[in-house]
């Protein structure tokens, strides 16, 4: 079963905030139910560079088991008090092109119909090289305005495991037929993927396409 959890927080617990993503690393590390998790940063969805991070709004990707009590946890439990807006979310894969980390972490998690007809998650995930980072910086922001312009997207926001180098979007759409319009058609989104093969700036990536099987509260 694959969550997602995003809050809001207010200025005050900025640096509570900073030393949990630290803290729940273990936490979530010694829990045996837990398959794979990542503590995310995010970013406004403006830019996609570490000038766009959003220090007001931190989140949390796992893999737990069918039966996980996750969802109550003390881990969510202290993220959920200390915020004043959250989003939550139940997963389950349609399409996954690379790895996370090295790993393939939703691999064993039954697939959605291909012909879901709901809600999608789009997950775009990116080690990139450290001498390419201005170079993709700078190939950011024609893709930006397209997605932000896309017919059928809901909302989108940046997501990073580090400020630098390690990039991402998390995007929820009202279709698979508008993921992949945006995905294929826009001229920005198919120049970006041209200037990937061309500089050759990320030493790993995966592109992910979920169905929203459930959710609570807004991105």
């Amino acid at each position: 079963m694959i969550l997602v959890f995003f809050w809001k927080i207010k200025a005050r617990y900025i640096p509570w905030a900073i030393l949990h993503m630290g803290l729940d690393r273990l936490a979530l590390a010694r829990r045996s139910n837990v398959k794979f998790w990542k503590l995310l940063g995010t970013g406004k969805g403006e830019t996609f560079t570490p000038r766009d991070a959003d220090v007001l709004r931190w989140g949390l990707l796992v893999v737990v088991d069918q039966d996980s009590e996750i969802a109550n946890s003390k881990i969510i439990k202290r993220w959920n008090k200390k915020s004043h807006s959250q989003f939550s979310g139940q997963l389950s894969p349609i399409s996954i092109n690379g790895a996370w980390s090295k790993k393939s972490p939703f691999d064993q998690i039954p697939k959605a119909s291909s012909d879901w007809s709901g809600k999608i998650v789009a997950i775009t995930r990116a080690r990139i090289k450290w001498r390419k980072n201005f170079i993709f910086w700078s190939s950011v922001p024609p893709v930006t305005t397209s997605l932000h312009s896309s017919p059928g997207l809901i909302s989108a926001i940046g997501i990073g495991e580090a400020p630098i180098g390690l990039q991402g979007t998390f995007s929820i759409w009202e279709s698979g037929e508008a993921v992949k319009n945006f995905a294929y058609s826009g001229a920005a989104h198919r120049e970006a993927i041209k200037a990937t093969h061309r500089h050759a700036w990320y030493a790993e990536e995966m592109f992910a396409r979920f169905a929203l099987i459930k959710s609570n509260g807004s991105l």
